[in-house]
């Protein structure tokens, strides 16, 4: 059961680890017996199910969770069951390689319009006579 992101892209069970380990917070008299906690692994650095720029795109979404082996690493210790933290997980992985493989629109610069720079001048102008308004008044004017 590999992990289907888009039609397109589907990331294969071989680049998934799970590890289960003991979870603080809600699991009452199971918190300290049952390991609930997933830390799911995604080997971005060796996957193929990626392009080049959708990696570079992801390692700059991931942040904090790329290890140094370039690996992504998605902690999920929510919920009380085993199942649903893997599940939780598994949507997370999911919707950070949904948002790397929207390319961003390039920026182009542009110039201002001419009456956009005169606007400019015209609000500079009546600001320089408000202000010279607000000055002592001078006799010998």
């Amino acid at each position: 059961m590999a992990l289907e992101i888009t039609p397109e892209v589907t990331i294969p069970d071989s680049d998934l680890t799970y590890a289960f380990v003991r979870a603080s917070g809600p699991g009452g008299q199971n918190v300290n017996k049952v390991s609930s906690a997933v830390q799911l692994r995604f080997d971005m650095e060796g996957s193929t199910a990626l392009s080049e720029p959708v990696k570079n795109r992801l390692r700059v979404l991931a942040g904090r969770r790329l290890t140094d082996d370039g690996a992504i690493l998605i902690i999920a210790r929510n919920q009380r069951s085993q199942e649903h933290n893997r599940r939780e997980a598994l949507e997370r992985l999911a919707d950070l390689v949904e948002r790397a493989l929207v390319v961003p629109k390039t920026r182009r610069a542009t110039k201002p319009t001419r009456a956009s720079k005169e606007r400019r001048l015209e609000g500079k102008t009546r600001q320089q006579q408000t202000k010279r308004q607000r000055s002592r008044v001078r006799w010998d004017d």
